[in-house]
């Protein structure tokens, strides 16, 4: 009988596991945000803790019910990033602990903005540029960025939107289901980073060229009209939106807890905005809840940035 032969030790095991979470990344990304969110979330924190002490702190006898969120970066003491990524390893092959890794990454030009507000020093500049304090982190990291199964970019963030998205991702009483972000973004000022699904806009007419619609954005009913009465617009997006829709089983299937979808256009406060609006609409209806964020919707319009394009209608 299967279920008699089950150590009942087994079942405690799966059942209360001492869960995990390694918060790291860019110094300057809001490490420390993140921890204090977690703390008020009912997570045990602990900021800068020493890597080769690790196994001594999660000792099978040590382990609480509590969560863990154990704080590490470049300026941890004996930080070397092999070695932390080996240890996660290790810590994550126990039986009794659910060990997950919270990358948290910034643009370099965020960075530094951030730091020159505060006015701190970069810990890796050590009386270099600051520029060059960030590049060498950035590189020190790199082998954790790519182990770390949860990547947030702030660069965008407000400390309050850093503080809500830890708190969609870690609250007791967060959804389980796939949890979905819709962004816009301009081309011209560069890629997402982290988007899974990445869809071009800048095939349909250019509300920019429009002298009226120019100063509004995506949100406008103005430029909606317009885009809508492009004749590409409607069955591109039915075929997105369908594809969207089909594929989000089959990645919840994977065990995916996160998917960004992004939305291009040239500036990113025009096609792509309405667009990401129209299916997180969409998404919506289908009894998701979507969150959307607008990377570049509050910058400034301008021809260099849209490109020397025909005025079109």
């Amino acid at each position: 009988m299967t279920t008699e032969s089950q150590p009942a030790s087994q079942t405690v095991q799966t059942t209360h596991l001492q869960k995990i979470l390694v918060v790291t990344g860019i110094s300057g990304a809001g490490k420390s945000t993140a921890l204090q969110v977690l703390e008020d979330l009912g997570w045990e924190a602990i900021d800068n803790f020493p890597i080769r002490l690790l196994p001594d702190l999660l000792s099978k006898d040590e382990c609480q019910v509590m969560p863990l969120a154990i704080g590490i970066d470049s300026r941890t003491r004996g930080f070397i990033p092999g070695e932390l990524v080996s240890r996660i390893k290790e810590l994550a092959a126990r039986v009794d602990l659910e060990v997950h890794t919270l990358y948290l990454d910034c643009a370099s030009g965020e960075v530094e903005r951030r730091y020159n507000e505060t006015r701190r020093r970069h810990p890796m500049a050590r009386g270099r540029p600051i520029g060059e304090g960030i590049r060498a982190e950035r590189e020190l990291l790199d082998p954790v960025r790519r182990w770390a199964e949860m990547v947030v970019d702030t660069t965008s963030f407000t400390s309050n939107d850093l503080q809500q998205a830890i708190r969609d991702r870690f609250a007791d009483d967060a959804p389980q289901e796939l949890t979905i972000s819709v962004n816009s973004f301009g081309f011209a000022r560069g890629m997402p980073p982290l988007a899974d699904l990445v869809f071009d806009m800048r095939f349909l007419d250019n509300p920019h060229w429009v002298d009226a619609l120019r100063p509004q954005t995506g949100l406008d009913p103005g430029v909606g009209a317009h885009i809508e009465q492009d004749p590409a617009f409607a069955a591109s997006f039915a075929r997105i939106r369908d594809l969207v829709l089909e594929l989000l089983p089959h990645y919840e299937a994977q065990g995916r807890a996160y998917l960004t979808i992004a939305f291009g256009c040239t500036g990113g406060r025009h096609r792509s905005v309405y667009t990401a609006e129209k299916l997180a609409a969409a998404l919506l209806g289908a009894g998701r809840s979507p969150t959307v964020l607008h990377r570049n919707l509050t910058a400034r319009a301008t021809d260099a940035t849209e490109g020397q394009a025909a005025l079109a209608g």
